[in-house]
Parts: structure tokens; sequence; C-alpha cells
């Protein structure tokens, strides 16, 4: 598996943060303090959320699809 860099991997981290997918600003200086094996934690931490998120959000429109139906 190819590693990814720590600008890619910030890249990554700042579309995770977004609420529509868009890449959001970090203070540059902020990132510095995080070394390439944080900064992949910050990423699967911000990955899992989001998938965990969908998941409920999809439950929660099943839901509602149920009852006016």
């Amino acid at each position: 598996m190819e590693q990814l860099t720590k600008d890619e991997i910030i890249i990554e981290i700042k579309t995770l943060i977004s609420v529509d997918g868009t890449s959001v600003e970090i203070n540059p200086n902020y990132l510095e303090y995080f070394d390439l094996d944080e900064l992949i934690d910050i990423k699967e931490q911000l990955t899992h959320k989001k998938v965990e998120q969908e998941s409920v959000s999809k439950e929660y429109l099943d839901h509602l699809y149920d009852k006016l139906n």
C-alpha cells in the first residue's frame, strides 16, 4: 500500500471536516504539531465518524419515509 504524504492526508482531513465535501481551511501552524502517524489516526477517526453519521442519518430518513407511507 502506497504511503500518503503529510500534505495529502491534510487535504483528506480538510475534506472530511467539511459538511458539503469541499475543503475547509485549517491553521497550518496547528497542523505542524502533528506527525504523520497522528494525522493518519485523525483521518481514520474522522472517516469512521462520517460513516457512522451517514448510517444514522440513513436509518432516520428510512424511518421517516416508512411513517409517511
